[in-house]
């Protein structure tokens, strides 16, 4: 479930740190009752960053494949690259 918490809450940072460490989730921040911001450990950020990396690269993947519209045989290929380099 998302911790959701008022923007008076940034005046202890250490707890905000040690609750975004330990949950490993974003911690939203309301102002006024609305959404303000998001706070979230490196390690948390990093692993958002590489798995929206992984989904772009998924989606370029299946854009290529609509517009190739064909898919190569994975042994067929193996084969060729063992006779080419002779392993």
């Amino acid at each position: 479930m998302p911790e959701i918490r008022p923007i008076k809450d940034l005046r202890n940072t250490t707890e905000i740190s040690e609750l975004c460490h330990e949950s490993q989730e974003p911690v939203y921040i309301t102002k006024n009752g609305y959404g303000d911001l998001v706070v979230m450990s490196m390690e948390t950020y990093e692993k958002k960053l590489a798995l929206a990396d992984i989904y772009k690269k998924l989606a370029e993947a299946e854009a290529q494949l609509s517009d190739e519209g064909s898919l190569l045989d994975g042994e067929e290929v193996f084969k060729n690259l063992r006779n080419k380099y002779g392993k």
